[in-house]
């Protein structure tokens, strides 16, 4: 119980550290006077390192002790967090941006490795659903007391607190928290392995819907406030207290995605309904010009964002076994974060070239669309017909 809630913690910090950039985006925006496609380079420099860096992560969290790698992964982002604070230049900012974006690749794959191996297998989508719900948990804080203390202290001063705060969970757990588990009879992977596993259909297929999901979560979460701001017109204090109500939401369906899904033993049922409510509020944020009908489609859709995360992470396992988590799941996260890369600068280059979100979100919607295309796909694969020639082979 220990591990589980000190690596949750550990999530949820480094989570609060990344969050505050994008919260704050309109304040240093305006400070440093960087247009809205620079501020998406920014966005877009950390997520295409983290996203390059997955399968190697994946890859590393399997052969070599997965505690050491997210203590480490997690002391370079908070080291680069207060950095960022303490620097003026666009392009230095954009270096930072990049080299942390390789210090977070060494957290989440080790990290998810961590959390999985304190449940049965049964349970491993819920425990993938409760590593996230983490970082969703610490936004709500973020984004509830950010603008307010924003005004007497400034965002640099908040991303240096947020990244001290960080460095001492760190330091409970490297102390406390254990080494995880290695599971009976595995063997580290070796790259005649992963050319087997990454061949696989259903990977590929449920890489795709992870680039939606990403896409959709990363370019939401890093413009929502600035849409809220600039094209809805109203505060920040507004803007953060809506993404705050966004993430109270978020938090508890990212737990609660995974307990169903192994509950009814249909994650593929729970991914196609998350997608198909995306697509239908995403459409729906454009019209929304009321505060009261903004808040109900963001959080309507805030339910649905994450509430597919265990399940998403766990249909490959179904497919090509269990013995190479880590690299399986490297690989959806590589995927993931292209997509997070692409729609957080492209939500920044819309904004440019028309003026407004409108045609960024409609795109969004569509992309959840061919998610639920790409789903129904995977549930036309057989689970058995892959052999990995490893004895964990998923059933």
């Amino acid at each position: 119980m220990l591990n589980s809630t000190l690596i949750v913690v550990c999530q949820s910090m480094q989570a609060l550290a990344y969050g505050g950039v994008a919260l704050f985006l309109p304040l240093i925006r305006e400070d440093l006077g960087i247009s809205p496609s620079q501020a998406g380079l920014l966005a877009a420099a950390g997520t295409l390192t983290y996203a390059l860096m997955q399968i190697p992560s994946g890859y590393l969290a399997d052969r070599f002790d997965p505690k050491r790698l997210f203590v480490f992964g997690l002391l370079g982002i908070n080291l680069l967090s207060i950095t960022f604070a303490l620097l003026d230049s666009f392009g230095w900012l954009v270096v930072n941006q990049a080299v942390s974006g390789v210090f977070r690749s060494l957290v989440f794959a080790p990290g998810l490795l961590l959390i999985s191996r304190q449940f049965r297998e049964d349970r491993r989508a819920t425990a993938m659903g409760l590593y996230v719900a983490g970082g969703f948990s610490s936004n709500i804080l973020l984004n509830a007391l950010g603008p307010v203390l924003v005004g007497p202290l400034g965002w640099r001063s908040l991303l240096i607190l947020f990244a001290g705060s960080g460095l001492l969970v760190l330091l409970a757990f490297a102390k406390l928290g254990d080494p995880a588990p290695a599971k009976a009879g595995s063997r580290p992977p070796t790259w005649a392995d992963a050319r087997e596993l990454l061949a696989h259909r259903a990977v590929w297929l449920s890489g795709f819907v992870q680039f939606v999901r990403l896409a959709v979560v990363s370019g939401t979460a890093f413009w929502l406030p600035s849409l809220i701001v600039e094209d809805k017109g109203y505060s920040l204090g507004v803007a953060g207290a809506v993404v705050a109500i966004g993430a109270a939401v978020t938090a508890p369906s990212n737990f609660l995605g995974g307990w169903v899904s192994d509950r009814l033993g249909r994650p593929l049922a729970v991914i196609g309904v998350c997608l198909a409510m995306l697509a239908v509020t995403i459409g729906l944020i454009p019209f929304a010009d009321t505060l009261p009908a903004l808040i109900a489609v963001i959080a309507v859709n805030s339910i649905f964002l994450q509430l597919y995360f265990g399940p998403l992470f766990a249909v490959p396992l179904r497919y090509v076994g269990t013995a190479n988590t880590g690299l399986v799941t490297g690989f959806g996260n590589f995927c993931a974060n292209l997509g997070g890369m692409a729609f957080s600068y492209g939500l920044g280059a819309v904004k440019d070239a028309t003026g407004s979100f409108d045609m960024g979100l409609w795109l969004l919607a569509g992309m959840c669309v061919a998610g639920l295309v790409a789903t129904w796909l995977i549930s036309r694969l057989p689970e058995r017909d892959f052999t990995t020639g490893q004895s964990g082979q998923s059933g």
